[in-house]
């Protein structure tokens, strides 16, 4: 459970919760919509578009606002990116069309064009919005690689803009690390810790990295041909050192050659390519982190080529097994 601290600053009833518990039924839109313009944008049929500078102050990248409790929001979008963390109870959203309810300790991510409902909360289900404009995740891509998954490709997309409409729900409560990381990071916005923007870029690049261990508490858009190869991808984290995309494709029932033009559709690389970055990455972390010797390291990673190993591997990160360690070792 989070820290206590943090509830006490998350639990008061706001003025707008309030106003709700006093019968004012709806959403109180000037809160949250930027102009005239954009709050008349319902009574002709469009959908409300929630705006960052009116939750964010000037120069911040990032803030965090307590989900308002009591009233049901009804259909909108954002123009920023929103991470939804449930503290304490839960929520129920509907993103997208697909009801999610949300559990304590769980993780919503919002792309800049989804689309949001939430019904509404009591006064014991506490959750926090992380409003987060794109350069923020700047420090948290370069952290995770170039290793493909479903959350790399998340924050490409809402980077360039090209597909934010997606959604990532992780079911992580019981995953310690994932929860210590969230506590630290609503701690330093709470407090405005010095040296903050760093602090909490450099924390959301840790939780990512600790999220990329847990594609199987993943859930998303269920499209089909992206779930087929999200589905790829789950299949790589968990048999990098000995599967094969025939067997991929025949436990998942596709067709091998559709599965293979979809993932080359998808991500613009093929199996073999996928199945090299997890193995090179999860080489990389073994050298860091273990004493294994770099045969057997190889074939943990699922080389039996000792030699074709230490060609890849140069030709992934320049450098050698042996001198990887020995940097990796002094930093």
């Amino acid at each position: 459970m989070i820290r206590e601290e943090i509830l006490q600053y998350l639990r008061p009833i706001t003025e707008e919760e309030q106003a709700a518990l006093d019968g004012k039924s709806e959403v109180d839109r000037s809160l949250y919509i930027k102009d005239a313009e954009n709050l008349v944008a319902n009574k002709q049929g469009k959908m409300d578009v929630i705006n960052s500078e009116k939750l964010l102050e000037n120069g911040r990248i990032i803030t965090i606002r307590p989900h308002t409790r009591f009233v049901h929001f009804p259909e909108h979008r954002h123009d920023y990116i929103e991470v939804i963390y449930m503290c304490s109870g839960s929520t129920t959203h509907i993103i997208n069309g697909t009801k999610i309810d949300l559990q304590e300790g769980e993780l919503l991510f919002l792309g800049q064009s989804a689309t949001q409902e939430i019904l509404p909360a009591g006064e014991n289900d506490i959750a926090v919005n992380l409003i987060v404009l794109p350069q923020f995740f700047d420090t948290a891509l370069q952290m995770m690689g170039e290793e493909e998954s479903p959350l790399h490709r998340f924050i490409i997309d809402v980077l360039t803009g090209e597909n934010a409409t997606g959604y990532l729900y992780f079911q992580v409560s019981d995953i310690l690390p994932v929860q210590n990381l969230m506590e630290n990071l609503l701690y330093t916005l709470i407090h405005d810790s010095p040296n903050r923007r760093n602090i909490n870029q450099t924390t959301m690049g840790l939780l990512f990295l600790q999220l990329l261990n847990y594609t199987d508490r993943l859930f998303y858009e269920d499209d089909s041909e992206e779930e087929a190869v999200v589905q790829v991808l789950q299949y790589i984290e968990n048999h990098y050192n000995d599967g094969s995309l025939s067997e991929c494709a025949e436990l998942l029932h596709y067709d091998f050659y559709w599965l293979s033009r979809e993932i080359k559709k998808q991500t613009g690389k093929n199996y073999t390519d996928l199945l090299q970055e997890k193995r090179m990455a999860q080489a990389a972390f073994l050298l860091k982190t273990t004493k294994m010797n770099v045969a057997d390291i190889a074939l943990t990673v699922g080389y039996e080529n000792v030699s074709y190993f230490h060609r890849l591997f140069g030709k992934t990160y320049n450098i050698s097994p042996k001198k990887y360690r020995d940097a990796a070792g002094s930093a």
